[in-house]
């Protein structure tokens, strides 16, 4: 299966994206395994290595909140960056908030609290570093001294990871009783992830200055929520579609 890891991940608010929602924002119930991906790489991140997530654990209530925010629909042009950066006084980078600004709704997630159980195993991307016990050992220090390169965030960039703790099991006595009453809920086809086609390498071969593709195809499984804990694992093998 590969090296092993259990965390606790909490923060006031998160947001995992419904893709089929074009212009609004609305949050799954739970995190996609594709979102807690994205998190883990903000700890510690190797092209040679892949995480997979086995299992996760909703402890807290799901409770939603709706809110308005101002976003930006455009973004700074990398023609216009490098045209700077050799001195034509026409180029200019910036965005202009006042006049790129749209204000959408979002439907949040608040008071989050997940275990997450997973693993990684070698990606197949030949980069030179390809011991993963040595990768074992720096992802365990930095998630003992709670080290990250980047913010960690649930989803998007604007809700962050407020505390992640390493542990050695999940004490499921922490489940809020809604949850556990509950039971066995079904949450329908969710977004596993997003698989991009260059599979993580450059399309141009350079590491150094690397070109990745911005197509991808979207991933889909059906998951059960029992209890509070969702099998990832247990469903991937069911199928991903």
């Amino acid at each position: 299966m590969g090296y092993g890891f259990k965390i606790i991940a909490e923060g006031p608010y998160a947001c995992f994206t419904r893709p089929e929602m074009k212009v609004e924002r609305v949050s799954y119930d739970v995190p996609t395994p594709g979102a807690l991906e994205g998190m883990l790489k903000s700890v510690y991140w190797k092209p040679s290595i892949r995480y997979v997530i086995d299992q996760v654990v909703v402890f807290n209530p799901i409770d939603f909140i709706n809110i308005r925010r101002n976003e930006v629909k455009d973004k700074v042009l990398l023609s216009a960056v490098r045209a700077q950066m050799k001195g034509d006084p026409k180029a200019d980078p910036r965005i202009y908030a006042d006049e790129s600004r749209s204000q959408r709704a979002a439907m949040l997630l608040k008071n989050v609290r997940y275990g997450v159980a997973f693993h990684f195993q070698p990606s197949g991307v030949k980069d030179g570093d390809a011991d993963e016990k040595k990768h074992y050992n720096i992802l365990l220090r930095r998630l003992r001294a709670g080290q990250h390169f980047r913010q960690p965030c649930f989803g998007c960039g604007e809700f962050p990871v407020s505390r992640l703790t390493l542990v050695d099991d999940f004490d499921l006595s922490g489940v809020s009783p809604e949850i556990r009453e509950a039971g066995d809920v079904d949450l329908g086809f969710m977004l596993y992830r997003m698989r991009f086609e260059d599979g993580g390498v450059p399309v141009n071969g350079d590491w150094d200055a690397p070109k990745f593709s911005d197509k991808a195809t979207a991933e889909y499984y059906r998951p059960h929520m029992v209890n509070g804990v969702i099998d990832v694992q247990k469903y991937r093998g069911d199928g991903i579609c």
